[in-house]
């Protein structure tokens, strides 16, 4: 039996199968894209794990060469030379669309007040390991940002593959069934009133014959 109320005329019917369509094509766009999108997102998995490992070995670099530049210099001149940075960043935010969602775009934008170079202090108190950690950190802000924003891209992706696949079995397990078993409802209805309607226009020409000629069977 149909699971929702449905009355069994052609009109009805032609409604359903028309309803019936637009769902199996929906079905098939939407799987399309959900296997798209799964294929994308194992991509930037991928792309994930190697920006991961690359951005802890940067930092365990830079962590290295700072403990290094704090047992050779003392705290007081260690926290005076990081004290006024020489560079200003600015985050500039962008978006692409991958699979109609719009994932963020990130960029960093360096900016000094001259040309002198990237470190906020003078060499004469300093260290070389402090020069060195400063250098590796620079190096490693790149790999952060695009570590960063692969990891919201893959948020976002996992999200809309999720309601993706939640769409896909809904019409799946659930609409085209339905749709399919009311068709075969009213098709089955449809065909027991055509053969009711058969046999009384039978009895009534049955009946006429035997008015008009006197025949009896």
């Amino acid at each position: 039996m149909p699971k929702s109320a449905v009355t069994p005329t052609r009109m009805v019917l032609n409604q359903l199968k028309g309803r019936l369509r637009t769902a199996s094509r929906g079905h098939k766009l939407l799987k399309d894209k959900r296997d798209e999108e799964m294929r994308q997102f194992m991509d930037i998995v991928r792309r994930n794990k190697v920006l991961r490992e690359k951005v802890d070995e940067g930092l365990s670099g830079a962590f290295a060469a700072m403990s290094m530049a704090s047992a050779v210099m003392s705290p007081e001149m260690l926290e005076q030379s990081l004290l006024y940075a020489r560079q200003r960043m600015e985050l500039d935010v962008s978006h692409k669309n991958i699979m109609s969602v719009n994932v963020p775009v990130y960029h960093f934008n360096n900016q000094s007040p001259d040309e002198t170079g990237e470190l906020p202090y003078g060499f004469a108190q300093t260290s070389g390991e402090l020069d060195d950690a400063l250098r590796r950190l620079y190096e490693v802000f790149n790999d952060m940002l695009e570590l960063a924003e692969v990891e919201k891209t893959m948020q976002l992706l996992a999200e809309d593959i999720e309601k993706t696949r939640r769409r896909v079995n809904a019409l799946e397990y659930v609409m085209i069934p339905e749709l399919q078993e009311n068709i075969r409802y009213i098709t089955m209805k449809l065909a027991e009133n055509e053969s009711s309607t058969k046999v009384r226009l039978m009895k009534v020409k049955e009946m006429v014959l035997q008015e008009a000629h006197h025949y009896e069977r």
